[in-house]
C-alpha cells in the first residue's frame, strides 16, 4: 500500500558542525528511523535513498543526515566511532523532541562503522531506541558496548562478503539481547546483485515493524505539525 510522505530539509546541530538532515514524515507514521552513516554527502547514497522510501511506504517516518563533515570523513574507522556516536545521540534527542516526530518509537539503521556507532548510541540511550538494523556492518567495532545492547538487532549480510559475515556471526553469538542474523543469498557487500537491495529493505521494514509499536497510534489524519512545515518535495 502506498503510503503518502512528505520531506524536509533542516540544519541539525550536532555540536561543532551543523549538516542537513532529510527528515520525511509518512502520514500515520507508527515509527521513526534514523540512519547512521558517516558523511559524504552518503545521505544522498542511492541505496540509502531506496532503503528510505521503501521504509516510508511501510508507514515510517525517516531521518537522513550526514554524521560527519567532509572533512572529518577520514575513513579512519575504528577511530571516529565515539565521535559518531555521539553525533547520533544527539539526532536521537533532536528527533525525540521535533514536533513531527516527538512521542514516536524510534529505531537506528546502520552500515559499516555506522552499525557500530548505532550500538553505541542504543546502549547510551536504552529508553529511546527501540530497535537496530545493520547493512554490511561492523558491529565488532562497538567493542565493550557490544554486550550492553538492549535493542533488538538485525544484522544483514550478504552471503558472498565473506569477511564481514564472519564477523557478523561473531557479534550475534556475543550479545545478550535479541539479535538475529540475515544472510542475503548470492550478495556481496554492497547488494548490487538483482534483488537483494530489496531484500535487505524487506527484511529491515519487518524488523522495525515488530519493535516499532507504539502504545497508542496518534488518530487518522495529517500529523498537526505537518501543517506549518515547509515541504521541501512530496513523494505520493
Amino acid at each position: 500500500m502506498d503510503v503518502t510522505s512528505w520531506t524536509i530539509t533542516e540544519r541539525i546541530d550536532l555540536g561543532g558542525v551543523r549538516p542537513e538532515g532529510d527528515l520525511t514524515i509518512a502520514e500515520h507514521a507508527t515509527g521513526v528511523v534514523l540512519f547512521a552513516h558517516r558523511g559524504g554527502g552518503s545521505r544522498q547514497s542511492p541505496r540509502r535513498q531506496a532503503m528510505a522510501r521503501e521504509l516510508n511506504r511501510r508507514g515510517f517516518a525517516t531521518l537522513l543526515a550526514d554524521l560527519l563533515a567532509p572533512e572529518e570523513d577520514t575513513g579512519a574507522g575504528g577511530l571516529e566511532i565515539g565521535l559518531l556516536a555521539d553525533r547520533l545521540v544527539t539526532m536521537i534527542d533532536w528527533v525525540r523532541l521535533h514536533p513531527a516526530t516527538a512521542g514516536l518509537p524510534l529505531g537506528l539503521f546502520g552500515a559499516g562503522a555506522g552499525t557500530a556507532a548505532a550500538l553505541v548510541a542504543a546502549v547510551t540511550r536504552p529508553d529511546a531506541v527501540r530497535a537496530v538494523v545493520s547493512r554490511s556492518g561492523r558491529p565488532d567495532l562497538a567493542g565493550p558496548a557490544l554486550i550492553e545492547v538492549e535493542a533488538p538487532t538485525l544484522l544483514i549480510v550478504g552471503e558472498r562478503d565473506e569477511a564481514v559475515l564472519a564477523l557478523n556471526e561473531e557479534a550475534r553469538n556475543t550479545m545478550r539481547v535479541h539479535a538475529e542474523l540475515r544472510i542475503i543469498p548470492g550478495a556481496t557487500r554492497r547488494f548490487e546483485e538483482p534483488g537483494a537491495l530489496d531484500s535487505v529493505a524487506e527484511e529491515a521494514a519487518e524488523w522495525f515493524g515488530s519493535f516499532l509499536t507504539p502504545a497508542m497510534r496518534r488518530p487518522a489524519g495529517r500529523h498537526p505539525a505537518l501543517q506549518h512545515l515547509a515541504v521541501a518535495r512530496r513523494w505520493d
